[in-house]
Parts: C-alpha cells; sequence; structure tokens
C-alpha cells in the first residue's frame, strides 16, 4: 500500500481454524509509540459449531483485503489495474500445484506456504523494499501468530528448507512472469523489475523458469 503503518498481528496457538475467533481490537492513542493491536484470534473452547463458524469467517473477512489491495510495486509504476496481493499469492499457488515431483520436497508445504507467506499484508498492506523499512522490522510487522500458519510463514522468511526456497523461487518467477505480461499488454518498462532477481534463484527449476521467461521477452 502506499502508506505503510506500523501494525502487528497477533495471532494466538490453535490447532485448527475452525478453533479460531477474532477478539476485539483495540487502537494506541495516538501519542504512544507501541503500534495498535488488531484483531487477534484466541483459542475457542466451546463445543459449539457457532463460535466456529464465525470465527472461520472473520478471520475469511479479513483475508478479503488481500483480495481488494493492489501489489504497490505495480501501483508505483502506474500499471493498469495491477493484480491484488491475492492474486500474486493464487498463481503461486499453481506453480506449487503443477512442478515436476522434486525428490524430499513436500508439494502441499509447498502450496500451504504459497498461500500463506504474503498472509499479514492483509493487516500491514503490501511492503515493498522502497519503502526503506529494515528487515527485521518488516518480519515483526507481518509475523502471523496461528501456530500452522505461523511455522509457514517463519519457515519461508528464514529460507530454512528447500521447500522454503523453492516458494521464495516461485515468488520472483510470479513477479516477472507478471513484469513480462504488463509489458506486453501495456507497453511498459519494467526492467528494474527483472534486474532485482538476476542471480537470486535459489533452485534448478526456479532458474529454469525464469531463464523461460527472459527468453520470451526477448522474442
Amino acid at each position: 500500500m502506499s502508506r505503510v503503518i506500523s501494525k502487528s498481528i497477533s495471532l494466538t496457538p490453535s490447532l485448527t481454524c475452525t478453533h479460531l475467533r477474532f477478539l476485539p481490537f483495540r487502537t494506541s492513542s495516538s501519542t504512544s509509540s507501541s503500534p495498535p493491536q488488531f484483531p487477534r484470534m484466541a483459542a475457542e473452547s466451546s463445543s459449539s459449531s457457532s463460535p466456529s463458524a464465525a470465527s472461520a469467517i472473520d478471520f475469511l473477512s479479513l483475508c478479503h483485503r488481500l483480495k481488494t489491495t493492489k501489489r504497490e510495486g505495480w501501483v508505483r509504476r502506474q500499471v493498469e489495474n495491477p493484480e491484488s496481493i491475492a492474486d500474486h499469492m493464487y498463481r503461486m499457488g499453481l506453480m506449487a500445484l503443477i512442478c515436476a515431483d522434486i525428490p524430499e520436497i513436500n508439494r502441499d508445504k509447498c502450496i500451504k506456504m504459497a498461500i500463506v507467506h504474503d498472509i499479514a499484508e492483509a493487516i500491514v498492506g503490501d511492503i515493498t523494499p522502497s519503502d526503506g523499512i529494515p528487515k527485521h522490522e518488516k518480519n515483526r510487522r507481518e509475523r502471523p501468530r496461528a501456530k500452522e500458519i505461523a511455522d509457514l510463514w517463519m519457515e519461508y522468511e528464514e529460507n530454512s528448507t528447500q521447500e522454503a526456497k523453492i516458494v521464495k523461487d516461485f515468488d520472483k518467477v510470479e513477479m516477472i512472469l507478471q513484469a513480462l505480461e504488463y509489458e506486453n499488454d501495456q507497453g511498459k518498462d519494467l526492467e528494474e523489475f527483472f534486474q532485482s532477481t538476476a542471480g537470486k534463484f535459489q533452485t534448478e527449476l526456479g532458474k529454469a523458469w525464469a531463464s523461460e521467461i527472459a527468453s520470451r521477452r526477448r522474442k
């Protein structure tokens, strides 16, 4: 988003998303240096189906912002009708779904990681490198707390597994593929997006897909 404000997600661990509910949010006073407290999910101990349904819908309603928040890099380059964060994550999920089997890579984990890696942007917005936010501060703002989501998010951020490495490559591949499409459709020069990913792919699959995209750009 064009404005970057200090926000944090406070999600407490739960076994499943159907046992999560949102607690009311509190905002800090204007003079406080602490970030606002946003809706958090807490473990729901009731066996009633109503709280679980309400929790799921509350969470999904929050995620609606991923569909309406445009990717900031494209907005700043005045791309017409730029993709949303959800658009980006959806195609990354498809990449994980259709890629060839790779030994010792958990495809299901890759799909899940692809669809949650930017989920915090539903609250904090799309923070880009040009915003000048230090990496540790970006991580603090974006870090979710629901256990499975948090574990996947942290694994991705720390680039600590082969699944994280391939999903990070998907993140870059999806961006340059989108850049190519905007160049073709709108006559834009988006060279900087290609330059920003050059030499940064970590897997053979990522390198192969990026090379294919680059070859189509030159035609």
